[in-house]
């Protein structure tokens, strides 16, 4: 009985000591791990481009928002009727594709319904040309806003 109970012992002993020992191999930057894993990202908060993701806050604040997700870069905005033209109406959903301030991480897919005779919305076609002066738009207030920021 004895025997069995050193034994158990041992074996309770030996997993501990090999957990801790593993631990030990894990770097966590308050304990002096790697440098890089000291850094701090200048957007911490949200995994993509800060001024990208403000700059279409910004220009696209006059349409109704459904969804925002900072950690994926998706914005979703609800249908837009513009009141001069109330037989059309807009959705537009924005793509921030990376974390850098860059023309090719931003996507803007716009989506145009008019209303038919009997009163009911139907699918229109939507230039191409209006999703990239919404893309061109957002890209300008993102310029602005990182230049206002540097100085």
């Amino acid at each position: 009985m004895a025997l069995k109970s050193a034994s158990v012992r041992g074996v309770a002993i030996l997993a501990i000591a090999s957990g801790l020992t593993l631990s030990a191999c894990s770097s966590l930057p308050f304990v002096g791990g790697r440098e890089d894993a000291r850094k701090v990202d200048v957007q911490q908060g949200i995994g993509v481009n800060g001024y990208l993701w403000r700059a279409t806050l910004d220009t696209l604040s006059f349409m109704p928002l459904t969804t925002a997700d900072p950690w994926g870069g998706v914005i979703n905005y609800d249908w837009y009727t513009n009141p001069q033209t109330p037989n059309e109406r807009f959705k537009a959903t924005v793509f921030i594709l990376d974390t850098r301030l860059r023309a090719d991480a931003l996507n803007v897919t716009v989506t145009k319904e008019m209303r038919d005779a009997a009163g009911g919305w139907t699918a229109a076609p939507v230039a191409a040309q209006t999703e990239t002066d919404l893309e061109n738009a957002i890209l300008t207030r993102a310029r602005q806003l990182n230049l206002s920021n540097a100085g």
